[in-house]
């Protein structure tokens, strides 16, 4: 049996394939824009058909995605807004292609594996990953493994309190518009200020709405799963000073309601960064691919 594992992060924007074991041995590695499915998949297979064969390959997925075995659908992108991708197949096609099992999740689930087993959260069993970028995703994990219920987690379409008053901003959501994504993706930043949040100076106060929509959200995931922590990942969270802004008026929307000394002084143990950077999607899945071997 091969000694190294594929890993595959399908981004709505960019997808990332690998060879390796871990973070410290990644063996080879590359990247390429998301297109259509049958442009996206047949360069992942090229990647891998030119390379020794894993022993399995992992794949996160950006969704929403059907993750249940005994579906027929398994394996494959299912209502997402991506124009194109709707129903398209993705797992069997790789495992049929390139004849090696294959093991499939959401990317921000294998992203929360990545972190749990070499990053920022190696020492907590409930786990949340959050990515704030083009969209809002959550990957929750219980025990160490990812949660699983009638779908996986779509953190991301969860209503939140929306001020009118305020921020009269529609949303971008197709299906919910001013749902926590609608309102607090990059994507929501760019359209609402008319710039890209990178363009944004410190001082703008995009920041602050933004800390609040994603104290709010986070809040929710807080109440109802009570992770053990929280890591705050994705494009926009790159802004230095967006963390500690979440992480104010997160304490100050708790309120002092749960008497938990991470909630309140160990805030910054709490609501971290990724350890791994903008790898923990493809790492995760390599995490991924060995849950099946």
């Amino acid at each position: 049996m091969s000694d190294v594992y594929g890993g595959v992060e399908t981004g709505g924007t960019w997808c990332v394939c690998a060879l390796g074991t871990g973070p410290d041995n990644v063996r080879d590695c590359e990247e390429f824009p998301t297109t259509t499915p049958a442009e996206t998949l047949e360069r992942i297979v090229e990647f891998f058909a030119k390379r020794p064969a894993p022993a399995a390959i992992g794949i996160g997925s950006f969704g929403p995605v059907d993750v249940d075995p005994a579906s027929p659908t398994w394996g494959h992108v299912t209502t997402t807004p991506k124009p194109g991708w709707q129903h398209a197949a993705v797992a069997p096609v790789l495992r049929d292609r390139l004849d090696v099992p294959v093991a499939f999740d959401t990317d921000v689930n294998a992203a929360a594996l990545g972190e749990h087993r070499w990053g920022a959260g190696c020492d907590r069993d409930c786990l949340c990953y959050l990515t704030v970028g083009t969209g809002i995703g959550a990957g929750l994990l219980i025990d160490g493994a990812p949660l699983r219920g009638l779908v996986h987690s779509e953190a991301g379409h969860m209503l939140i309190p929306h001020d009118r008053s305020r921020d009269p901003f529609a949303g971008v959501c197709p299906s919910h518009g001013d749902c926590w994504e609608g309102l607090a993706s990059g994507t929501a930043m760019a359209e609402r200020w008319r710039r890209p949040p990178k363009d944004l100076p410190d001082d703008h106060p995009a920041w602050a709405l933004e800390a609040e929509y994603l104290a709010l959200g986070i809040l929710g995931i807080v109440y109802v799963v009570s992770p053990h922590r929280v890591i705050v990942g994705g494009g926009v969270m790159q802004r230095a000073s967006l963390l500690p802004m979440v992480r104010r008026r997160f304490r100050e929307l708790l309120a002092g309601y749960l008497d938990a000394a991470l909630l309140n002084d160990g805030i910054e143990d709490y609501l971290v960064p990724p350890a791994l950077g903008d790898r923990a999607g493809v790492l995760g899945a390599f995490a991924l691919a060995t849950t099946i071997t």
